[in-house]
């Protein structure tokens, strides 16, 4: 994905808020070999992207004054209740350098599982993402997390996942759980009475 930004010189809440008036939203780039850089995006456009998933979780394309470099969008910071972007967060990547974040897990086939189709199991989703550490190059947008012989009772851990590739999981404790499933008590005691 591309992003389209411009130099700034001003800092401080005044210029930010003049920014904002305009329809820009003040951003920094930092990491990598260069100096941090003080950006503003367009608003609006930032705000499209930032509801689309591979924006959070892919490398980007920033061009700024004809000039490419690749960045990850690494923290935003949205208003309370209006629908705009405060302050935007990029971190440049190296190439030939790893780089750790996190990446968005997909639950595929929950419906078709023995839990769910004959258990009558409830499927829990107990992590949403998943920090790995990879070349900028293998970075997946997102993980599949396939739950097709899920049985009731069970759980998907983080060792059981297929990973692309060159990406390796940053653990953060041992095997951590990222779904479970389990029956409802209602359905146990009618299951019994039957």
């Amino acid at each position: 994905m591309k992003v389209v930004a411009f130099n700034r010189e001003l800092q401080g809440t005044g210029a930010s808020r003049r920014l904002r008036n305009a329809g820009q939203t003040p951003g920094i780039i930092y990491g990598g070999a260069a100096a941090p850089q003080l950006i503003a995006v367009d608003g609006n456009a930032l705000w499209h992207a930032l509801k689309k998933e591979a924006f959070h979780g892919s490398v980007l394309d920033l061009e700024i004054e004809g000039q490419t470099q690749q960045v990850l969008l690494r923290d935003f910071q949205m208003h309370a209740y209006k629908q705009l972007v405060l302050h935007v967060d990029f971190q440049r990547v190296d190439a030939a350098q790893k780089i750790t974040t996190k990446v968005a897990l997909h639950f595929v086939n929950a419906d078709v599982s023995p839990a769910v189709k004959l258990g009558g199991a409830i499927v829990s989703h107990v992590l949403n993402e998943l920090e790995v550490s990879c070349l900028p190059g293998q970075l997946p947008e997102f993980i599949t997390v396939d739950l097709s012989t899920l049985e009731a009772g069970a759980s998907v851990h983080v060792s059981q996942l297929t990973l692309p590739e060159g990406v390796t999981v940053v653990a953060h404790g041992k095997d951590q759980t990222v779904a479970t499933s389990s029956v409802p008590r209602g359905a146990a005691s009618t299951d019994a009475a039957e």
